[in-house]
């Protein structure tokens, strides 16, 4: 049976064409000139960069997410993509996975250091251990992907009670939130409502240990 519940999470409103801050444009320099090791990855995320390692289980992961959107999304103009920058504002987001066009050319972003954000359809992000990182997915993350006004954000989430399934939609961007919610407990299959990957589940053969 499907579960709703609610995460809590600070709404910071959104003012429409605010210009961007010196200190989105410093720290946007300073993303781009860093050079990590192997297995790290550097996002701006609400006025910081934050460096993270991916580990096995996370991988594990979002390759059999992938596979499985591939052969879900074989047949039309969208794809499932991982290791992109996805820009927004001076902001740049790395997800484990998300899904646009095919060709990717048609959303690039002005520097041309991945794709921008307004074709990005879905996003998703597996949570991985540790406070600093649940909460970047579950709270910091989902303001961030709902000011872009991404139409879904998918959380693959081991931590949550024995793990579950958040999908969210309906961004309101000025609010930083997404009205609709619902959560899945693992072992029942989630299915995505809305868009390119509509009807696609997510179940066992993904979340499996």
């Amino acid at each position: 049976m499907e579960e709703v519940t609610t995460l809590a999470h600070e709404v910071i409103p959104v003012v429409e064409n605010e210009p961007v801050s010196e200190l989105d444009e410093i720290l946007w320099r300073t993303w781009k000139a860093m050079d990590l090791p192997e297995g790290y990855r550097a996002e701006i995320i609400e006025g910081s960069i934050e460096v993270s390692p991916t580990g096995r289980r996370h991988g594990v992961l979002i390759n059999r997410l992938r596979r499985a959107l591939d052969a879900h999304l074989v047949h039309g103009g969208h794809a499932p993509y991982q290791d992109i920058n996805v820009m927004y504002r001076r902001k740049s987001w790395i997800p484990d996975l998300f899904v646009a066009p095919r060709d990717l050319d048609e959303i690039p972003d002005e520097e041309d250091l991945g794709v921008d954000a307004a074709g990005v359809l879905m996003v998703v992000e597996v949570v991985s251990p540790g406070r600093r990182n649940i909460e970047r997915d579950r709270v910091r993350k989902r303001r961030e992907y709902a000011r872009a006004d991404i139409p879904l954000y998918v959380i693959i989430d081991d931590i949550d009670e024995g793990g579950a399934v958040l999908i969210l939609s309906e961004p309101d961007y000025k609010k930083a939130t997404y009205k609709e919610e619902h959560r899945v407990r693992y072992g029942i299959d989630a299915v995505i409502p809305a868009g390119p990957a509509k009807g696609f589940t997510i179940g066992e053969a993904i979340t499996r240990r």
